[in-house]
C-alpha cells in the first residue's frame, strides 16, 4: 500500500501526465530500432549572445550538448546514458573563480525546460500571471533576471527526458531489449538517478576545467529531493565539496505529501501542513468568511493553530469527542473557507486534490495545484477530487513552444528529435539507501538524513530554501518542518535561510517573485563562493 501511494505522490508531483513521442532514433523509446551511433559520443553545438540582466548586459557563450555516462567497475566500457545540457559561461571571466550552479527540474524525469525558459535563462517565455496563457505565438523576451549575472549555468534533462537518452549499444534486438530494461533498472530510482546526475557533474568539471570553481546545485520539487542525495554523493564519495545548494519548492520526506494523503490513513501530519498553503489559497480567492487584512500575519496564526490544536485532535483519533470535534470544524472553515459538513464528513482532513476541486465547487471551478493562484472550469463537478491541474494547462503548451524554437533556432541544437518533457518512468525505484543503512529501506522516500550527512561532512554548507505561499504540490510549511526535523547539531541549523513568496510551486511563473527570487540566490552565491575567506 505504501509503494502504491508513493508512486502516485512521485507521479503527481509532475508538470504533466503527458510524455512526447520519441523520435525514431530513440533508442530507450523504441528498441525495434537500431542504436543511434551518435548517442555513444558527446555532441556539442556553440553558439554566442547577450543578455541584460537589471540593466546590466553580460556577453556569453552558450554550448548545447550531450555528455556520455559509463557503468561502473567492469562495465566501465560500457555506455549507458546520454544527459542533454545546455551551459551559459560568462565571456572573459577566469573559470576558476567564476561560480557554477547546475540547474534540474523534478519530475522524477522532467526535462528542465522550467527552470530554463521560465527563470534563470537569458531568455524567457511570457505566461499570463494568473490565467491560461493564450495560444501561440508566444513571446520570448530578454531575461531580466537570469542568474547568469551572479554564475555560469548548466541546465540538465534527466535521462529520458528533453534530448537525453539510454543507451543500449547492441545489434541483436532481443540481446537490445534486455539490455534497455536493465537500464531502465539501473538509472530509474532515487539512487539510480542520483548517482547519474552525480557522474553527470564530475564529468563536466572535467571536459571545462571547472574542478576549481564554487559549486552549486539548484534543484525544483523532486529536484530537491535529488538534491540531497547528489549533494551527499558528490562530498562522501567523489570528494567534491560544495558551496551551496539551492531547494525550491523542497520534498526531502515524502510522509509530508498532502496530495494522496487520504490514501495513507494514520497519517496525519501532511494535513497539518498543508493547513496554511490552504488558508492562504482560500485567502487569494476571498473564500474566507472573514478576510484578513494582510497574508503574513494570518499565515503565522494558522501555523500556530495547525501545529497545536489542530494537530492535537487529529492525533486524539477516534478519541475525539464531539465538542471539540465541532469545534474544530468550525476553526477550520475560518481558515479555509470549506463547509463545516464537508469538513465534518471528510473527518476533518481534507487531502489536496480534495481542497482544489472542493474550495471553488459553487461556482464550478477547480483551483490549482501547483501554483493555486490559477483555476479552471472542472471537469466533473461530481467528482471528490480535482481531475487536472488548471495550471499545468495554463502555462505548459507555451514553455514546449518556446523551448522547441529556442533550442533550434538559437541554440542550433535538436535537429530531426524530438524534445520529450518526461521520460516514460514506469516502474521508477523508490527505495533508497540512506546514509549507514545497508540496505534500501521499504519506507517513504525521505532523503533527510542524505542533505544532513553532506552538511556534517562539509560544515561550510550552506542551504537556502525557497517556496511559494500558493504550492499545493509541496506547501512551503512542509518544507519548514523538514528543515527544523533534520538530524543535523544546532550549530548548522544556522547554514540554512528561508525566503517565501506570494506565487507557486514555480515562483518565477510570478514575474516581481522572479526578481525577488533572483535578487535572493544571486545574494545567497556571492556570500557563498568564497566562504572559507570571507
Amino acid at each position: 500500500m505504501r509503494k502504491l501511494s508513493l508512486a502516485a505522490a512521485l507521479a503527481a508531483l509532475m508538470l504533466s501526465a503527458g510524455v512526447y513521442a520519441a523520435d525514431k532514433n530513440d533508442t530507450d523509446a523504441k528498441p525495434d530500432d537500431k542504436p543511434n551511433a551518435e548517442l555513444l559520443k558527446p555532441q556539442s553545438s556553440e553558439t554566442s549572445g547577450t543578455v541584460k540582466v537589471e540593466g546590466k548586459s553580460i556577453d556569453y557563450k552558450a554550448v548545447a550538448g550531450t555528455l556520455v555516462l559509463h557503468g561502473s567497475g567492469d562495465k566501465e566500457s560500457e555506455a549507458q546514458v546520454s544527459m542533454f545540457y545546455t551551459a551559459y559561461f560568462r565571456k572573459g571571466a577566469e573559470p576558476g573563480k567564476r561560480p557554477i550552479t547546475f540547474i534540474y527540474n523534478g519530475g522524477p524525469g522532467s526535462a528542465t525546460v522550467w527552470l530554463h525558459m521560465g527563470a534563470f535563462g537569458p531568455r524567457r517565455v511570457v505566461t499570463s500571471d494568473d490565467s491560461h496563457t493564450p495560444a501561440a505565438p508566444y513571446g520570448l523576451v530578454n531575461n531580466d533576471y537570469s542568474l547568469l549575472d551572479a554564475s555560469d549555468l548548466v541546465f540538465i534533462d534527466a535521462p529520458g527526458a528533453g534530448f537525453s537518452r539510454l543507451i543500449a549499444d547492441e545489434p541483436d534486438k532481443g540481446k537490445r531489449d534486455g539490455l534497455m530494461k536493465e537500464r531502465r533498472k539501473q538509472v530509474f530510482g532515487v539512487d539510480g538517478d542520483g548517482h547519474a546526475f552525480a557522474q553527470f557533474i564530475t564529468q563536466f568539471l572535467s571536459k571545462y576545467n571547472r574542478w576549481n570553481s564554487p559549486k552549486y546545485l539548484f534543484g525544483e520539487s523532486y529536484g530537491t529531493t535529488r538534491s540531497a542525495v547528489v549533494a551527499n554523493i558528490l562530498e562522501n564519495e567523489d570528494s567534491v565539496d560544495l558551496n551551496g545548494v539551492i531547494l525550491l519548492s523542497q520534498i526531502l520526506s515524502f510522509d509530508t505529501y498532502i496530495g494522496g494523503a487520504s490514501a495513507n490513513p494514520g497519517v496525519d501530519l501532511p494535513y497539518v501542513l498543508a493547513l496554511p498553503t490552504y488558508a492562504a489559497t482560500a485567502y487569494y480567492h476571498h473564500k474566507l468568511p472573514q478576510q484578513p487584512g494582510a497574508l503574513e500575519p494570518f499565515l503565522r496564526e494558522v501555523e500556530q493553530y495547525a501545529t497545536t490544536e489542530y494537530a492535537t485532535a487529529l492525533m486524539a483519533g477516534t478519541r475525539l469527542d464531539e465538542a471539540r470535534r465541532q469545534a474544530v470544524a468550525q476553526k477550520l472553515h475560518q481558515y479555509t473557507g470549506l463547509p463545516v459538513a464537508y469538513l465534518l464528513k471528510a473527518n476533518l482532513r481534507v487531502d489536496g486534490g480534495m481542497f482544489e476541486h472542493e474550495l471553488q465547487a459553487d461556482d464550478g471551478m477547480t483551483t490549482g495545484r501547483l501554483d493555486s493562484r490559477f483555476s479552471g472550469p472542472s471537469l466533473d463537478p461530481l467528482s471528490k477530487s480535482a481531475e487536472y491541474d488548471p495550471q499545468g494547462s495554463a502555462i505548459s503548451s507555451a514553455y514546449v513552444a518556446a523551448f522547441n524554437d529556442y533550442v533550434r533556432r538559437q541554440l542550433k541544437f535538436g535537429e530531426g528529435q524530438s524534445y520529450r518533457l518526461f521520460a516514460d518512468l514506469d516502474g521508477w525505484e523508490f527505495k533508497h539507501g540512506v546514509p549507514g543503512s545497508d540496505e534500501a529501506l521499504q519506507q517513504s522516500t525521505n532523503v533527510l538524513p542524505d542533505l544532513a550527512k553532506a552538511m556534517k561532512t562539509n560544515p561550510h554548507l550552506r542551504v537556502s530554501l525557497h517556496g511559494g505561499y500558493y504550492d499545493l504540490a509541496t506547501p512551503y510549511y512542509a518544507a519548514d518542518y523538514e528543515m527544523h526535523h533534520m538530524p543535523i547539531p544546532d550549530s548548522l541549523q544556522k547554514n540554512i535561510s528561508y525566503a517565501w513568496y506570494p506565487s507557486g510551486h514555480m515562483v518565477y511563473a510570478h514575474e516581481d517573485s522572479l526578481k525577488q527570487l533572483h535578487d535572493n540566490v544571486a545574494r545567497f552565491i556571492d556570500e557563498t563562493d568564497n566562504i572559507g575567506k570571507h
